[in-house]
């Protein structure tokens, strides 16, 4: 029995899905930090989002945004680790992610998104 959430294929992700997702703050906050993220390593876990929301808060918001195509998510053991699907998203819909992220960061402050130097964990 595997244990991998499903996800989409590329083919079956849908636009306003994707954008239906990305209007909510906390999930828009969890791609920004995962794009931050991107510079230094591909993934996060679960815990590194414990700043956003609750656990189960924050379980809700994952599935959101792997069943609509936007995070890809790894069981390791006990451990959950997430990336964007950064390049499935691009050959759907070009500049779109770049886009969002680049609007995003101009109101951080605003949507209560953590900095870059926040969002890599030390040590």
């Amino acid at each position: 029995m595997s244990r991998t959430p499903p996800h989409p294929t590329r083919e079956q992700i849908e636009l306003p899905l994707v954008l239906d997702c990305l209007s909510d703050p906390i999930r828009l906050a969890i791609v920004y930090q995962l794009a931050q993220q991107e510079r230094v390593s591909s993934e996060l876990c679960c815990g590194d989002f414990n700043g956003l929301a609750g656990k189960s808060n924050l379980a809700y918001h994952f599935a959101k945004l792997r069943e609509c195509g936007l995070m890809l998510t790894r069981v390791a053991g006990t451990n959950r680790f997430m990336r964007l699907r950064r390049e499935d998203l691009e050959a759907r819909f070009p500049g779109l992610l770049d886009a969002v992220l680049k609007s995003a960061a101009k109101d951080a402050e605003r949507l209560q998104l953590l900095p870059a130097c926040d969002v890599v964990e030390a040590g």
